[in-house]
């Protein structure tokens, strides 16, 4: 089963066939929302809006171990994650999206593993997204009348306000792509449970510094809504790409990790 993380303006995919809406409760607290299962692309699918259908958890309140959790529950194997950023690479534009192979973190506070009491665990996180999930998307691009940038870092920051033109700066000197406030601890989440995590980033604006202007929510909302439909089209595709037999090393991260 994939599990499918919809970020700002993801809610629901056409051809998504609904069976079933389930509410869980877990060990770390509610989720954002209820987990809609269902069949895509003739693949079992399982869809949990990040900040709940009425868009009101900000990104640093997301239960982002109870989520994960939930997935890993309800018997998701890979998860793909949908997250809008903004462009710090000189080539990247508003639209674009970016298939990120590295990610770097400067989020605080925020409840980032599930050992944190008992077992002393250390998941390797040379490669935060899953080779055979990132190869799907890939493949699924490929032919498609708009470009998916393959590679790059998505850097991830606390928020909620936007970033300073130095702090851009900054990522920008040690090699950051893009800027987010989504991507962690969502995906060392999904190592520690041995789950598959990709990352399909929409580009919705220029970082402070380089956009030329002041930066608003709504050129954020704007760019997700025109750029919704590729990323339905490519998710649609990715799951018929996209191993059902998992043969990467996400399944066997707590091989060897506890102390």
């Amino acid at each position: 089963m994939i599990g499918l993380i919809g970020g700002s303006g993801l809610y629901e995919i056409p051809g998504f066939e609904v069976v079933e809406r389930r509410t869980l409760e877990t060990p770390y607290g509610e989720p954002s929302d209820e987990y809609v299962l269902g069949e895509l692309s003739g693949r079992p699918v399982v869809f949990l809006a990040r900040h709940s259908r009425r868009h009101d958890i900000p990104p640093h309140r997301v239960n982002y171990r109870a989520n994960i959790w939930g997935f890993k529950e309800i018997g998701a194997e890979r998860l793909v994650s949908v997250n809008a950023v903004g462009g710090i690479s000189a080539n990247l534009r508003p639209g674009d999206l970016v298939l990120p192979a590295q990610l770097i973190d400067f989020t605080k506070g925020r409840a980032s593993t599930f050992y944190d009491s008992g077992d002393v665990v250390h998941v390797d996180f040379t490669e935060p997204y899953c080779p055979e999930s990132r190869e799907g998307f890939l493949k699924a691009a490929s032919g498609a009348d708009f470009r998916l940038i393959d590679g790059g870092t998505y850097v991830c920051v606390e928020g909620p306000r936007l970033e300073t033109a130095a702090e851009i700066g900054f990522f920008s000197s040690i090699g950051a792509s893009v800027i987010g406030m989504t991507g962690m601890p969502e995906a060392v989440l999904a190592r520690e449970a041995e789950l598959c995590y990709v990352a399909l980033t929409v580009v919705t604006n220029y970082a402070a510094g380089i956009s030329t202007g002041r930066l608003t929510t709504r050129e954020v909302v704007e760019t997700m809504e025109q750029s919704t439909e590729k990323v339905k089209v490519l998710i649609q595709r990715a799951m018929g790409l996209i191993p059902e037999e998992r043969g990467c090393p996400c399944k066997d991260a707590l091989r060897d990790a506890r102390m």
